[in-house]
């Protein structure tokens, strides 16, 4: 096996065709690697068979010729998993209501390939969780259904995904990729696959090794965005703008990275993945209280968000009940268009609680769907003209698109509050504008 995949002799299968399969799947098609898809939603195969892009920062000429090398197959039969020699699983792993692990994706994925596992193959999850699922999870499930034993007649190895989707410096060939198997020869196999589209592997003593990275390097994250969020607050109550002093911090060359601070956290990694580790912490009896008191921060910022929106509605007699106010992006980041634990919809969930006539604009979100409590909402993607942003009370940007106009934003706006120091360069009506 090891010599096939050396030699580009073997097939990848690869579950999950979101923001991190999909991109892993065409570094596979463009390394000239058979690679075949699965997927619960049959439309995505349907569009990558047609060579259609389904996420905006993936263009869809990547697409098309990918599809036209004929390399490239998806599919919902996942008995076609008897077909490949390797598996690398990029399936959700999210919190419950309880904000506690949810490995039901990565649970239904292990005991499907269960069924279909033969003998010398791979199988590689890359989906963030805590220390321990491979070992203590996958691995007997795996090994009870297919009377195979993990390490000697199929292999098992943790990767953890490292996107950061439409990143212009680094993307999922230039990022260096951690591997950590259930033994060495786990671990060599692994990297031997990784290493035809992967910049550089990084090999590690263990699964548990591995998964615990993957934790450590958003839960870094995690923590300084909470001190900065902090220190936003503090800041401001001082009257000073905590956009400038970061800028002015880091032009220290040494000892200090730049963290910038908003309206809460998004994404499927830094607000999960710090929760991971400290539930598998309470099996140990330790009790992680500064990454608890950073994930207290972080999600306790659209309420604050909130609030400095009715301060500022205050100083115009308004109240936000009644208001008409404008979210400026529901995306949890700029210029992509994945909704995933944006901080936008706490806000949205907020301000329709308090009252708030509610719109909002976003060019990649065309219509925003959620339910919060028993209340269904529904919201149109509104179109940013002159003679709309002065019909509301109140525009508060939350996500800072590149392609949004600032400038007009403030010139026909009554009030803007800017929880992405979006408007830093914004000269005219300066008076308009209130940092949150």
């Amino acid at each position: 096996m090891l010599d096939r995949v050396k030699n580009k002799d073997f097939k990848v299968g690869i579950v999950g065709l979101g923001y991190v399969g999909l991109p892993l799947a065409l570094e596979f098609v463009e390394a000239e690697i058979d690679t075949l898809g699965f997927e619960l939603d049959g439309s995505k195969c349907d569009d990558l068979k047609a060579g259609k892009s389904y996420i905006r920062h993936i263009p869809t000429e990547r697409i098309a010729k990918a599809a036209g090398t004929g390399k490239l197959d998806a599919t919902t039969d996942f008995s076609r998993l008897a077909e490949v020699d390797a598996i690398l699983i990029a399936v959700p792993t999210p919190l419950d209501k309880h904000r506690e692990p949810d490995l039901g994706p990565v649970l239904a994925a292990t005991r499907t390939i269960a069924k279909y596992l033969k003998k010398g193959q791979l199988v590689v999850l890359e989906s963030t969780t805590y220390p321990g699922t491979v070992d203590d999870v996958m691995g007997p499930i795996l090994e009870e259904a297919s009377g195979l034993k993990a390490g000697t007649d199929f292999y098992l190895a943790f990767s953890p995904e490292r996107e950061d989707p439409n990143n212009p410096d680094f993307n999922t060939h230039t990022i260096p990729k951690v591997v950590g198997g259930l033994n060495e020869e786990c671990t060599e196999l692994a990297c031997a696959v990784y290493n035809h589209v992967i910049v550089q592997t990084v090999p590690v003593s263990s699964t548990r090794a591995a998964e615990a990275t993957k934790l450590l390097e958003n839960i870094y994250r995690g923590v300084n965005i909470a001190l900065i969020n902090e220190l936003k607050i503090v800041f401001s109550r001082m009257d000073i703008d905590v956009w400038e002093v970061v800028d002015a911090a880091k032009t220290k060359p040494f000892g200090f990275h730049a963290f910038y601070p908003g309206p809460g956290l998004g994404g499927h990694c830094i607000p999960i993945d710090p929760f991971y580790l400290t539930w598998k912490a309470r099996e140990y009896e330790v009790n992680t209280r500064f990454i608890e008191l950073a994930g207290e921060i972080n999600t306790s910022m659209p309420r604050y968000v909130t609030n400095r929106l009715m301060h500022e509605l205050n100083k115009h007699s308004k109240s936000l009940k009644g208001s008409r106010v404008l979210l400026l992006g529901m995306a949890y980041k700029k210029n992509i268009d994945d909704m995933r634990e944006s901080p936008s919809i706490k806000l949205t969930e907020q301000l329709l609680a308090r009252g708030a006539e509610l719109e909002y604009h976003d060019p990649y979100i065309p219509v925003f769907r959620e339910t919060f409590g028993k209340q269904e909402v529904t919201l149109q993607n509104v179109d940013l003209t002159a003679e709309a942003l002065e019909s509301y009370d109140a525009v508060l940007i939350s996500t800072d698109h590149d392609d949004v106009d600032y400038d007009f934003v403030v010139k026909h706006s009554k009030l803007v509050v800017d929880t992405r120091n979006a408007t830093k360069n914004v000269r005219e009506g300066r008076e308009k504008i209130a940092k949150a």
